[in-house]
């Protein structure tokens, strides 16, 4: 790809009063302008290490009205784009600290990719998880090649433990953090949308705390094209960047409950130059109901066969929601970044997508305990073409007339239409039926 340097100074002017940080202890002092160069340097380091991803047409452009085009960062071997930053930030290592080594202390993607990408590099790698971590992750860590260590009950016990070992040990202890280098690598994500994706109108990223995604990005498509919209979009739960945007420094009053769904959307924000960069070059950031979020998992896995986590569908999910009326009619590409969902939890994210699309519903109804009854409903059921998911009998704790049974039915159906029919169609029938609604 041929490099036009243009817009440069936008990107200088971005970061020139960006105070540098104290308070982190691995790689602020590497903090510095972020340049389009930085940026195109960090694409030709990592090139043979990590993968670089499909941008492909998608099936849900006619359904959304605009030509949608996923950059499939999920498909990384860590199923996360965090290793594009990671990959970068350890080979920028000078090579005594490669030789004594690094430490990390949490159980999010940032961590995978350091356990993954340090063992290729044969830098020494110890990650420090809580007992509260799944076992998956840790076992997925440690296959890796990772030395995985269980220590404390809280994220921030491991974190001590991790800076007291770095310090008596001379590890490296890293955390994900907005230095030059990180976003730099980072950035790699926007400069392979530019090239896969001709004439793009608009590039949707995930947002929230961490948005070195983001910002990186976005630093690469102004600087080769200052026409095309950048969009960010987090949770409605947890607003971070919008918040820190608006009162001009990273907020710390944001909690999250439900990390496990949200992962790395609903962290703290991290950095002044992520947020500045973001507040400079980012044209709109939006926010998204956790429906909307589930949603979208469930159009993805239909639609593009693809299983990503909240992180991953979180951009799509501002057009479900209908977000972004702008776009009708454009060219957009969206990034879903993320694709580790721990397999209980996606079971419980596609049932309840399915009954927030209308698509599995639950009626009760009253029949008289005579032989046939059940039948007769079975039977409209199968005219309509609903399937049957559950149906349960009750018998001793009704309380309607004597010799009478409630029947509650769980029921999939195609579409909300077909819903819309089938309720209309037992209500015919019976006009008591009572629906629980979602």
């Amino acid at each position: 790809m041929k490099i036009v340097s243009r817009n440069e100074e936008l990107l200088r002017d971005a970061l020139s009063h960006i105070p540098q940080s104290s308070s982190r202890t691995s790689l602020s002092s590497c903090n510095k302008l972020i340049r389009f160069e930085d940026i195109s340097a960090a694409a030709f380091k990592i090139q043979c290490g990590v993968q670089k991803t499909p941008c492909m047409y998608s099936r849900l452009s006619k359904q959304y009205g605009m030509d949608i085009y996923l950059k499939k960062e999920f498909l990384q071997y860590t199923g996360s784009v965090k290793e594009r930053g990671v990959l970068y930030l350890l080979t920028s290592l000078p090579q005594d600290q490669q030789r004594k080594g690094v430490i990390v202390a949490s159980d999010s993607n940032f961590s995978m990719a350091v356990a993954y990408h340090a063992s290729g590099l044969r830098v020494p790698v110890f990650v420090i998880m809580s007992t509260s971590t799944s076992p998956a992750r840790v076992k997925t860590c440690r296959e890796y090649g990772a030395m995985v260590i269980s220590y404390g009950t809280t994220a921030k016990d491991s974190q001590t433990h991790a800076r007291r070992l770095a310090q008596e040990n001379g590890y490296l202890y890293l955390e994900e953090e907005d230095s030059a280098v990180y976003l730099s690598g980072l950035g790699t994500v926007g400069l392979e949308v530019y090239e896969q994706v001709p004439k793009l109108d608009a590039v949707i990223f995930p947002a929230g705390g961490h948005c070195g995604l983001l910002a990186g990005s976005a630093a690469a498509l102004k600087h080769l094209n200052p026409h095309i919209s950048v969009i960010g979009v987090e949770s409605e739960s947890f607003p971070v960047l919008q918040q820190s945007l608006k009162a001009g420094h990273p907020t710390e009053d944001q909690a999250c409950s439900n990390h496990h769904f949200y992962g790395d959307v609903s962290g703290l924000c991290f950095g002044s130059n992520s947020l500045q960069l973001t507040g400079k070059l980012v044209d709109k950031v939006v926010a998204v109901r956790e429906e909307d979020i589930l949603i979208s998992m469930l159009r993805l896995l239909e639609y593009e066969r693809a299983t990503v986590d909240a992180e991953g569908a979180i951009g799509l999910a501002a057009l479900v929601a209908g977000k972004l009326p702008e776009l009708k009619g454009k060219r957009v590409a969206i990034v879903i970044c993320s694709g580790n969902l721990e397999l209980h939890l996606l079971q419980q994210c596609i049932a309840r997508a399915l009954t927030l699309d209308s698509r599995v519903c639950r009626f009760s109804l009253v029949l008289a305990d005579c032989p046939g009854d059940i039948s007769k409903l079975l039977e409209i059921l199968a005219r309509e073409e609903a399937r049957v998911l559950d149906i349960k009998q009750e018998r001793t704790f009704v309380t309607s007339e004597l010799f009478t049974v409630e029947v509650t039915c769980t029921v999939e159906t195609r579409d909300k239409i077909h819903t819309a029919q089938l309720r209309n169609a037992l209500l015919e029938r019976y006009p008591t039926a009572a629906w629980t609604e979602r």
